[in-house]
């Protein structure tokens, strides 16, 4: 094992960067709080807690990343990932050496997955059917309280309208049973490397997800523009989705038409252009992470 090398981030610094980052996630995650204390569901917002399954207050907690070490952060002791270090009169405390090595294979996964996905020409065909591919030909709807914009009948004429392109498992393995086969492609969990592209909504979305499963190794500045990524993102999916979401505020993409099928590409495209720039700065870090400690 290399050493460590560290800065030491005086307390004064990294308590000021902290606060501005709790500040920004709490103006970022009040809508999802207001829903939740009210004790009503959100179709739109609920998903970035519930399908990524990360908790507030651990978006909430700030952190500098490998190699940066807190002055005097006497909260983050007993913290998953973390070491304290002493240097002469200082106490400090940072990503420990040890739980990179724990957590090296993943490094290694989220890099090749990214690597791969960032080589493929982005595709922006799909339109956002994998959610109309959800309900098609089915009753049981994902999203109990909204309606279907065009009714069953409809969502079903506009699946069989058009080809399924979807190239992302975690969208693929939801589709209806009479859906899957209209894929133009199955879709596995072993092949995820080799399928997933830089165009596809899913793919960019998940940026937030690999850098959670990094935590504390990756900085907090960066999971939270993942997160940002992942939320106008998942807003886009359901502006394109068959539900009318006119009651929560959204103005609805009507993929079932070529205006709406243009305004899709166009957003599609931005989210696609904003994805490329943290694919690439989430593997610049895993790819330090894997030559700080080489094994």
């Amino acid at each position: 094992m290399s050493a460590l090398t560290i800065d030491v981030a005086p307390e004064h610094a990294w308590r000021a960067r902290a606060a501005a980052h709790r500040e920004l996630v709490d103006t970022l995650i009040a809508p999802y709080l207001e829903h939740r204390a009210a004790g009503t569901k959100h179709p739109v917002i609920d998903f970035l807690f519930t399908y990524y399954g990360h908790k507030p207050a651990q978006l909430r907690r700030w952190h500098p990343g490998y190699g940066v070490a807190l002055e005097n952060a006497t909260e983050y002791e007993n913290s998953r990932g973390y070491l304290r270090v002493d240097s002469g009169p200082t106490v400090a405390w940072t990503a420990d050496p040890a739980f990179l090595d724990r957590r090296r294979d993943t490094v290694a996964f989220v890099a090749n997955l990214l690597r791969a996905t960032a080589s493929r020409p982005t595709h922006l065909s799909c339109f956002g059917l994998h959610e109309w591919a959800m309900v098609y030909r089915t009753d049981d709807v994902r999203h109990q309280q909204v309606p279907l914009r065009l009714g069953h009948t409809g969502t079903d004429a506009v699946v069989e309208s058009m080809p399924l392109r979807c190239t992302h498992f975690d969208a693929f393995r939801f589709f209806t049973p009479e859906a899957a086969p209209r894929n133009t492609e199955p879709l596995t969990r072993d092949d995820q490397l080799d399928r997933e592209q830089p165009g596809c909504l899913h793919a960019n979305m998940d940026l937030y997800k690999w850098v959670m499963k990094l935590v504390p190794l990756l900085d907090s500045e960066l999971m939270l523009s993942c997160f940002e990524l992942a939320r106008d993102a998942r807003e886009l999916d359901m502006r394109a989705s068959p539900y009318d979401l006119t009651a929560y505020g959204y103005e609805q993409i009507k993929i079932e038409t070529p205006a709406g099928r243009a305004d899709y590409v166009r957003a599609q495209s931005d989210i696609a252009t904003r994805g490329a720039v943290l694919r690439t700065a989430v593997l610049d870090r895993c790819r330090t992470l894997l030559s700080a400690h080489p094994r």
